[in-house]
C-alpha cells in the first residue's frame, strides 16, 4: 500500500500550484522540497507580472502565500533532496537520503538552477541588483546602465530587450564572437544602446546593499579595469535539476524532461512541469499553469487506478 496517492518533488510554483489542485480535489498528497518553498521566485526582488498583483509583490512573499493557500487545503510539506525514483507494479518508491515513500503517482516539478559564475558579490548580491530574469526585473533598471554576461541566445535576447528600459546595456562575453543565431545577432548590433565587451570575463561583483559595478579583465592582455552599472543580468545558462532521473528517464535538450501536452512523461504515473520540462518558458504564471495541469492529469490517472 503506497504512502501517498501523490508525491511532488519540488516546491516551486509549479510544485505548488500542483499541491493546491490536488489537496482540494482530496488526494493525499507529499510536496519534498530541499531549499525553501517558493523556488527560484524567492530570489526576485519584485515580481510585476504575476495577475492579481496589480502593484507587483516581492518574490519571497508570491512563494510564502502560495505555501500558505497549499498548506492550507491540507498539502504537506517536507525539507529533503530527492535522489532516485524506483517505478514498480504496485508504487512509485520516492528515495531521499533519510526516508523512502511509496507514491501511486508522482510530480516532478524540481526547477532549473542558474549557472553561476562563482565570483566575489554573486551570491551576496542576487536579488540586489544581480537578475537571472530580465522579463521579470528589466522594468526596475529604467534609465540606469546594465550589463548582460553571456554570448548565447538568452543573453542576447535579454540585452536587446532591456534597452527597453535601460539607458545602456553592455554584453560581456569571453570570445570574440556571439554564440547566438545569427538573426539575433543582427538585431543587437543594429541597436545603438548595446555596447559589446569581447573577450572579458567577470572577476567580482561589487557592492553592499546593491550591485554599483563590475571588476572586469580582458582574456587576451590580462587588463583589469572596472565598469560602473546599475544592475547585471546573468545568462550563462541553466541546469534541470534532472540527474537523479537519467537512468530512468531518456532526457531531452539540456537535460529537461520531455513531456506530453498533459504533462505526461514516458512513463506512466509519473508527470513533469515547470522549469524542468522541456519547452518551458521559464516564467511564473507558466508553471503554475503546468502544475494545475499535471496535477489534474494525475488526478485522472489515479481515478483509472480505482482511486
Amino acid at each position: 500500500m503506497s504512502d501517498y496517492q501523490l508525491v511532488i518533488i519540488g516546491g516551486g510554483p509549479a510544485g505548488l500550484t500542483a499541491g493546491i489542485y490536488a489537496t482540494r480535489a482530496r488526494i493525499k498528497t507529499l510536496l519534498l522540497e530541499k531549499t525553501v518553498p517558493g523556488g527560484q521566485i524567492t530570489t526576485s526582488e519584485w515580481v510585476e507580472n504575476y495577475p492579481g498583483f496589480p502593484e507587483g509583490i516581492s518574490g519571497f512573499d508570491l512563494g510564502e502565500l502560495m505555501k500558505e493557500q497549499a498548506v492550507k487545503h491540507g498539502l504537506e510539506i517536507k525539507s529533503a533532496e530527492v535522489i532516485a525514483l524506483e517505478p514498480g507494479n504496485d508504487a512509485i518508491i520516492v528515495k531521499t537520503a533519510s526516508a523512502s515513500y511509496a507514491a501511486d503517482t508522482v510530480i516532478i516539478a524540481g526547477g532549473a538552477r542558474y549557472a553561476r559564475l562563482g565570483v566575489p558579490g554573486e551570491e551576496e548580491l542576487a536579488g540586489r541588483g544581480l537578475s537571472f530574469c530580465a522579463t521579470c526585473d528589466g522594468p526596475f533598471f529604467r534609465d540606469r546602465e546594465v550589463a548582460v554576461v553571456g554570448g548565447g541566445n538568452i543573453a542576447v535576447s535579454d540585452a536587446i530587450f532591456l534597452t527597453r528600459f535601460s539607458s545602456r546595456v553592455y554584453v560581456i562575453h569571453r570570445r570574440d564572437a556571439l554564440r547566438a543565431d545569427r538573426i539575433l545577432q543582427e538585431r543587437a548590433f543594429a541597436n545603438d544602446k548595446l555596447e559589446f565587451l569581447w573577450d572579458t570575463v567577470v572577476e567580482a561583483i561589487n557592492g553592499t546593499d546593491k550591485v554599483t559595478s563590475l571588476r572586469l579583465r580582458n582574456v587576451k592582455t590580462d587588463q583589469v579595469f572596472t565598469l560602473e552599472i546599475g544592475g547585471v543580468f546573468m545568462a550563462v545558462g541553466t541546469f534541470p535539476n534532472t540527474e537523479y532521473l537519467a537512468p530512468l528517464i531518456q532526457l531531452g535538450q539540456g537535460g529537461t524532461i520531455p513531456v506530453n501536452i498533459q504533462m505526461e512523461t514516458q512513463i506512466p504515473g509519473i508527470f513533469a512541469a515547470g522549469d524542468i520540462r522541456e519547452g518551458s518558458i521559464r516564467q511564473v504564471v507558466a508553471a503554475a499553469g503546468d502544475g494545475a495541469i499535471a496535477a489534474m492529469a494525475a488526478q485522472r490517472y489515479l481515478e483509472q487506478l480505482g482511486q
